[in-house]
């Protein structure tokens, strides 16, 4: 299937390894040229290197709003412009409600809910004027069923979920979708460094398939999907809504 992304200009946040790297390289792979961060220069040079298709590597830390503004901008003066955006970022330290402590919520809350916010606003605007754009944000299961000793990524999430639903309803009708894709536990280094050896029961997800499912809500065939949220997550979520 051609998806119509070819010479589209996308910013991939976080994309040095994991669901991000694997972002980058579906959406290269449909001739999309793409701009990619991290905050160290060897890693996400070595990432592009990987993405190929003249993959432009960019140090950003999207862990603000000003830091996600940043990169947006970065990326636009790389590109000549951003139509797809791709909203991402590590997590916030594990923990439970009795060992967190208050102070630790703003850090999550810019790192994961406004940093997206950020990111966001810097790319909306362009993109309403050209009638054309996507933004798809990588959240996490944990939006739809909260996971244990993550009350950090639980919370701030949550209210990015919020967020970008509400803006999808207001930009509805100009040629801009904004969804968000809630992965469940793939095989990244986040897993590995929260489970080590014992990740919980269940499929683990591969982070390529991950890849093709946010590239296709970027597509031409999906521009009527807009304010979703989209759980790939191998059945983990089994609430009936």
């Amino acid at each position: 299937m051609d998806l119509g992304l070819e010479g589209r200009r996308a910013a991939v946040a976080a994309a040095s390894s994991g669901l991000g790297l694997a972002t980058a390289q579906a959406l290269a792979a449909e001739g999309v040229r793409v701009a990619m961060c991290g905050r160290d220069r060897e890693r996400i040079e070595t990432a592009a290197k990987q993405v190929g298709f003249g993959a432009v590597p960019l140090v950003a830390d999207v862990a603000s709003v000003d830091g996600g503004e940043a990169f947006v901008a970065a990326a636009a003066d790389a590109l000549g412009g951003v139509d797809i955006l791709v909203t991402n970022a590590g997590g916030p330290p594990g923990g439970n409600f009795e060992s967190t402590d208050p102070g630790a919520y703003q850090a999550a809350l810019e790192l994961n809910l406004l940093s997206v916010v950020g990111m966001v606003k810097a790319a909306v605007t362009p993109m309403v004027e050209r009638r054309w754009g996507r933004i798809v944000a990588i959240t996490s299961l944990s939006v739809r069923q909260p996971m244990p000793h993550l009350i950090l990524s639980n919370t701030a999430r949550a209210g990015a979920t919020g967020f970008l639903k509400t803006a999808a309803r207001e930009v509805a009708g100009s040629g801009v979708t904004i969804n968000s894709v809630q992965p469940g536990l793939h095989l990244t280094n986040r897993v590995k460094q929260l489970y080590g050896d014992n990740p919980p029961d269940g499929p683990i997800g591969d982070p390529t398939d991950f890849g093709a499912i946010v590239t296709f809500l970027c597509s031409e065939q999906a521009s009527f999907i807009t304010g979703a949220a989209v759980n790939v997550d191998g059945g983990a979520y089994q609430a009936l809504q």
